[in-house]
């Protein structure tokens, strides 16, 4: 906007002029208005938003960078869990292999092997449900490589069974050898004992048979077996019966016979009376027992035993068997034995 004429700078170094005749006044113009300045209470506002803006740009910024890391950190672990998932399963496939090359004709390693691949298979589950939920990558390494020892404990193990298997196979084979070689000598030598043994029972049954003879030679014989039924009377006295319901006591006598192969000593003689029933009368509380037959090993009960020193020479014994129990009526038998053997027999009867 041009300034008014300011009358003081006007016609400098001039002359004054005449005064003119007023002109005629011009109408009044419109004076334009000035903006007004803008108020003091903006500039706080602007500086505010402008810094706010600023803090909005640096937090995008901040939100973009972390945003990429985080992308870039994923894209890091599924290369890494990827990677691992193909070192895991080419692990678990030449274990696999390694341990199948290993089997052979023994049932007991195979079934060992076996067992070994499933307890394998099991980890490979964990570690790929591990790849799977990307939950745990170095959980994951650690497995994997805990693999790698088991497998190699495992080919080890397997390898030591074999190894000692075909030592074991190897001994046995010698075994064999020595067993066989054994075997023929055994036979040899078990036809010679056979012989010995045929040779040694053949002088046993010539030594029993011999004994036997001498023992059956050693039996005093006794004849004149004869035995009476005797009733007792109050006056101390007894008096032969045969009436069976009059009879106390049985008097056994007999004569020894003379044998010049027995010495002189002590000699048993067991008394066996039979019953009517053909039942040994025997009552322990008065001396009964059991003797062996020596002819038939046989045990025989016997009625009475007796102790005789014996001289070598005839001589008659009587013994008296008084049972106090009734006697039947019927004809009874006696046998006398000595040293096992029947050395005589009698008979009587009860009326």
């Amino acid at each position: 906007m041009i300034p008014p004429p300011n009358p003081s700078r006007q016609n400098l170094g001039q002359q004054p002029q005449q005064p003119q005749q007023p002109l005629a006044k011009p109408a009044p113009q419109s004076i334009p208005t000035l903006p007004k300045k803008p108020s003091n209470i903006l500039l706080p506002l602007v500086l505010t938003l402008g810094f706010l803006m600023l803090i909005a740009v640096a937090w995008l910024t901040y939100s973009s960078i972390s945003t990429t890391r985080v992308l870039e950190q994923k894209i890091a672990q599924l290369e890494e869990a990827e990677r691992l998932r193909i070192e895991l399963e080419n692990q678990y496939n030449n274990a696999l292999a390694e341990l199948d090359k290993l089997k052979g004709e023994n049932t007991d390693i195979n079934n060992m092997i076996d067992q070994q691949k499933l307890e394998l298979e099991s980890q490979m589950s964990e570690i790929s449900s591990l790849l799977r939920e990307k939950r745990d990558l170095d959980a994951a390494r650690s497995e994997i490589n805990d693999l790698k020892t088991r497998v190699a404990s495992y080919i080890a193990e397997i390898e030591q069974l074999k190894a000692e298997q075909e030592q074991l196979t190897e001994e046995n084979m010698l075994l064999k050898n020595d067993t066989a070689a054994l075997s023929t000598n055994l036979q040899s030598k078990t036809s010679e004992n056979e012989e010995l043994y045929s040779a040694k029972a053949k002088l046993v049954n010539e030594k029993e048979e011999l004994t036997q003879a001498v023992r059956l030679g050693s039996v005093i014989k006794v004849k004149d077996v004869k035995v009476t039924g005797q009733k007792m009377r109050k006056s101390g006295k007894t008096t032969n019966r045969e009436s069976a319901k009059r009879v106390d006591q049985l008097k056994v006598c007999f004569t020894t016979l003379s044998n010049e192969l027995v010495e002189p000593g002590t000699e048993k003689f067991y008394i066996r009376i039979i019953n009517p029933k053909g039942e040994t009368i025997a009552i322990d509380d008065l001396g009964s027992g059991t003797l062996e037959n020596s002819m038939t090993g046989e045990e025989v009960r016997f009625t009475q035993m007796k102790e005789y020193a014996y001289a070598n020479d005839e001589t008659q014994l009587c013994y008296v068997w008084e049972p106090g129990v009734p006697f039947q009526a019927g004809s009874y038998d006696v046998e006398i034995y000595n040293k096992g053997y029947l050395a005589g027999t009698g008979s009587f009867e009860l009326k």
